[in-house]
């Protein structure tokens, strides 16, 4: 797999979680567990999406 398409499967999948996390806040009775450990993941695909970036850009220069 190419970075460029592992990046792009990663900011499909850190979009994919923000939506999932928006719809689970819409609910009445929100598991605030499930909720926590959604937001723990999209935050370390975020970063493994900015380590990829930074990766690139040391590689281009």
């Amino acid at each position: 797999m190419s970075m460029q398409s592992h990046l792009a499967e990663l900011e499909r999948r850190h979009l994919s979680l923000q939506r999932e996390i928006e719809k689970e806040e819409l609910h009445p009775s929100v598991d605030e567990l499930k909720l926590h450990e959604m937001k723990r993941k999209k935050l370390l695909l975020k970063d493994e999406i900015a380590k990829l970036r930074q990766s690139a850009r040391e590689t281009v220069h």
